[in-house]
């Protein structure tokens, strides 16, 4: 017989996450660092004793970390599973009903990312012994779905322990997926309150450290030869960078391959750092927040290159950024759901890392011809002196946004990580931000989550405790998810939030002008009882700064002045060199916008109004929209 152990169901999952350990060529690391928790019925008695116990028994084996919200735990999970390249993420438990259901915005956000997280939701009684239980759902027509089951659409693996006997198989199907770089996204283990306590007899080889060793296919023979065939054959080639190139450890084999070949490449929000701005190649973000360089260039490609990126809408500028009749894609991506993408012949279902070089071997001696080598030099001079008067300070009293990041990255370090996710700072920084390190870029855009930057920065910290983080955030995401800066305190974590102050929200307010909408319900204002307007001079007496120092923050107010600027800058190299979590709080003109990229959103305008703006608006909207194609190439 098998020797045993005799333990709880959530004992055995807790010895069992704590000795799992993702290689990945040369690099062993704990697949789960640790995990995040807050504890309410549904968990206390399961969960929560099994982490006491290993802190207890063995210390360090399997860190626990509080949080404030559930929510956050997972942007936390995500932030760090990112700047671990995808090895290591954390697990997040939660009680039963209302801390369950927190996790569901963070569930999604992790499987758009392609992001791995743990989750641990408790689940009302298997039993049913006490039916209904407190924060248990009733649904008359099927009384087993409860709040876990949202966590389906979401999630890229879900069960339910509903015996303790199931635990074994679904513990490593969980493991399975969130080691494979193709199936990767929140993973959901559902736990009922009752089983969590239950005794089960665990075989001692499920607790023993097991290896999971990440797959990095190479390209098959065909697919390589096809590629190189209709490389070879391109005029004007183009590489859209995306987050995969990062994931795969590739931005040396991207590096080597564009300097051999010349061929220029435009990043997604998440491919940002594949390559260092100032890299000759490089021609900034793509698509409908990127550069003209991109976006022109981009225009007249004829074999688009797309390495580990999904095609979202907002680098394919809705569809409108390739317009060459016939242009072709090569799209290199480890999962064959997103190398299929835009119809193409000519998928490459492999690692970004090992194409590349294998790309490299078959191309060595070609380069793009020396007429199109100049073009993208003269675009991407042009594009860099866009971008060195939109950061340059301007004097005024009220900075507006790219003055503020040109101040924020001129104090900052090459080793910095800046970190965003919602509103317009994701388009400004896409355009705008200089990155130095592969890894010094971490904007999440694949949900844009509003609150994902504190919690996420804190996670970037965690898995990067020598750099600096630097967070920036709009005041309404501040307003949206702020208390994990509690955490910051508490654990002694530092990070640099530097928070812009609208008064409103800055990105909905822009874009509702573009729709004909005016700005309606985008400000934060005092509403008038009488016309219940929000009045544009009744601001709120909302004061972010003194929330920040009630948590136990340190907190520098940059005040509006014609110097503010440089006193932006000093107050983050201030912050640099302390030793504890430093906000900032600058004041911000809301309507001073980044450089225009030449690229287009597809967000409908209402087809019918009696508003006259509408109308306009609508005007324009059909006529950007004949640039979309279906790109099925």
């Amino acid at each position: 017989m098998p020797q045993t152990r005799t333990m709880t169901v959530a004992q055995a999952l807790m010895t069992f996450l704590a000795n799992q350990w993702t290689v990945d060529g040369d690099v062993r690391e704990r697949t789960i660092a640790g995990t995040f928790g807050i504890f309410g019925h549904g968990n206390v008695a399961g969960l929560g004793q099994a982490l006491l116990q290993l802190h207890v028994e063995q210390p360090g084996l399997m860190p626990y970390h509080q949080a404030r919200n559930e929510q956050a735990m997972v942007h936390q999970a995500v932030g760090y599973a990112r700047m671990r390249r995808r090895r290591a993420t954390f697990a997040a438990a939660a009680s039963v009903g209302p801390g369950a259901a927190n996790m569901l915005t963070g569930a999604a956000l992790a499987t758009a990312n392609r992001l791995p997280v743990l989750l641990l939701p408790s689940d009302t009684f298997a039993t049913r012994v006490a039916d209904p239980v407190l924060q248990q759902l009733e649904h008359p027509h099927d009384p087993g779905i409860q709040v876990t089951d949202a966590f389906r659409p979401v999630s890229r693996f879900f069960d339910r322990v509903q015996r303790p006997e199931q635990l074994f198989s679904i513990a490593l199907s969980a493991m399975r997926v969130l080691t494979d770089p193709a199936e990767t996204g929140a993973v959901t283990i559902a736990l009922p309150e009752d089983v969590q306590a239950e005794s089960i007899e665990v075989p001692v080889e499920f607790l023993a450290p097991r290896e999971w060793h990440i797959r990095r296919p190479v390209p098959e023979p065909g697919e390589l030869a096809r590629a190189v065939a209709a490389i070879r054959g391109a005029e004007a080639p183009f590489i859209v960078a995306g987050g995969g190139v990062l994931y795969s450890g590739a931005e040396d084999a991207l590096r080597s391959f564009v300097e051999a070949t010349g061929i220029p490449v435009g990043a997604t929000q998440a491919g940002v750092g594949s390559l260092s701005s100032a890299h000759p190649q490089y021609l900034g973000g793509v698509g409908a927040t990127g550069s003209t360089a991109s976006n022109r260039i981009a225009a007249d490609a004829d074999v688009v290159i797309g390495i580990g990126t999904r095609y979202s809408d907002f680098t394919t500028a809705s569809r409108s950024a390739f317009q060459k009749p016939g242009v072709r894609f090569v799209n290199v991506n480890v999962g064959s759901f997103d190398a299929y993408k835009h119809g193409t012949q000519l998928p490459v279902v492999a690692d970004a890392r090992r194409t590349l070089e294998a790309l490299a071997a078959e191309l060595r001696g070609w380069n793009v011809a020396p007429g199109y080598a100049r073009r993208i030099a003269e675009e991407k001079a042009a594009w860099d002196a866009v971008v060195d008067r939109a950061l340059a300070p301007t004097g005024a009293e009220l900075p507006g946004q790219p003055e503020i990041i040109g101040a924020v990255n001129a104090a900052s370090d090459p080793t910095d990580v800046l970190v965003q996710a919602a509103g317009s700072l994701p388009g400004d920084l896409h355009k705008l931000w200089r990155v130095r390190d592969p890894l010094g870029y971490h904007v999440e855009y694949a949900f844009s989550t509003m609150g994902y930057e504190i919690a996420g920065g804190l996670g970037v910290r965690r898995a990067a405790p020598d750099r600096d983080v630097l967070v920036l955030v709009g005041d309404g995401s501040y307003l949206m998810l702020h208390t994990e800066l509690v955490t910051a305190v508490a654990e002694g974590m530092k990070i640099v939030v530097v928070l812009v102050q609208n008064h409103g929200f800055a990105s909905i307010g822009h874009l509702s002008e573009t729709v004909g909408s005016d700005r309606f319900g985008t400000k934060y204002r005092s509403q008038d009882p009488a016309t219940l307007d929000f009045a544009e001079d009744r601001y709120l007496p909302v004061d972010l700064a003194a929330n920040a120092r009630s948590y136990g923050v340190d907190v520098i107010e940059v005040r509006p002045g014609p110097d503010v600027a440089q006193r932006l800058h000093d107050a983050v190299r201030t912050a640099k060199a302390s030793s504890t979590t430093t906000l900032i709080h600058v004041d911000a003109d809301p309507l001073v916008y980044g450089p225009d990229g030449e690229g287009w959103w597809d967000v409908p305008v209402a087809a019918q109004s009696t508003l006259e703006s509408t109308i306009e608006a609508r005007a324009v909207y059909e006529r950007e929209r004949t640039k979309q194609r279906p790109l099925l190439g």
